[in-house]
């Protein structure tokens, strides 16, 4: 009696995963067109109720990974607009007033692929690109989102005018790490070449103090990415090269001294 039991309610049971899969995404949903509004009136004021549109904000991040495709897409826009507000250059001297701006460029960090393009053209845009800390933030959230379409604008980044941006593009190019192996050489080639020249710049000219700075700036984070890349434990950029010269013809996922 126990085994036929078991065989009738085996024949009548249904997975609760199966029916988590079954069951569609609803999009369009009034509970993230009514977050929309909510942000929108806060917005307005001008920045005196950001915090409060920051908040509105995470629950908007917390609504995107169970959001359908016309959801997603439109919670992004959501963030891209918020860097079309005015805000007062300084709350106090020397200190901007992006309080929403490095919210919204955390959180599109976390919506990829959808993210990537707003995120890209983020990137040295004129209305943000005097701000290092929110340009160095975008860097790193296009980064976050693992999408090839970020790497072409991350590496063009290595040859930025600004120290900080060349690191941060660096840093970024980290997330690659299980990226065909194609696209993983390629960015180790051209975070090792980085790193080489600014290399030769620093010990050709020894009394040159912006050269010595740069490298300061940006040998550690493309150090880290070069590691993360490879698999590799190196630190000393000649050992680097060699590796390179002995490794780049090699396959990666193979164990490689």
């Amino acid at each position: 009696m126990i085994v036929q039991a078991l065989l009738l309610s085996a024949l009548f049971f249904v997975p609760s995963r199966a029916v988590q899969d079954a069951a569609p995404i609803v999009d369009e949903r009034p509970e993230v067109k009514a977050l929309f509004e909510t942000l929108a009136a806060h917005t307005k004021a001008k920045g005196v109720e950001d915090e409060q549109a920051i908040g509105v904000l995470d629950k908007l991040i917390q609504e995107f990974p169970n959001s359908g495709p016309k959801d997603r897409v439109a919670i992004v826009k959501q963030f891209a607009d918020c860097f079309d507000l005015k805000r007062p250059k300084e709350v106090t001297e020397g200190v901007p007033d992006d309080r929403i701006f490095m919210a919204s460029a955390v959180a599109l960090g976390t919506m990829g692929p959808e993210s990537v393009k707003p995120l890209g053209a983020l990137i040295g845009d004129k209305k943000h690109r005097h701000n290092m800390r929110l340009q160095t933030q975008l860097a790193l959230s296009l980064g976050k989102t693992k999408s090839a379409e970020g790497v072409k604008t991350l590496l063009g980044l290595l040859k930025h005018k600004d120290p900080p941006m060349q690191a941060a593009g660096a840093e970024a190019l980290a997330n690659y790490f299980e990226a065909p192996q194609e696209t993983r050489k390629e960015i180790f080639e051209e975070l090792l070449r980085t790193m080489m020249d600014q290399k030769t710049k620093k010990d050709t000219n020894t009394t040159d103090p912006e050269a010595l700075e740069r490298w300061n700036i940006i040998s550690g984070p493309i150090i880290a990415s070069l590691q993360k890349i490879s698999g590799q434990g190196e630190t000393d950029p000649d050992l680097w090269l060699r590796w390179w010269n002995d490794n780049k013809k090699k396959d990666w996922s193979a164990k490689s001294g």
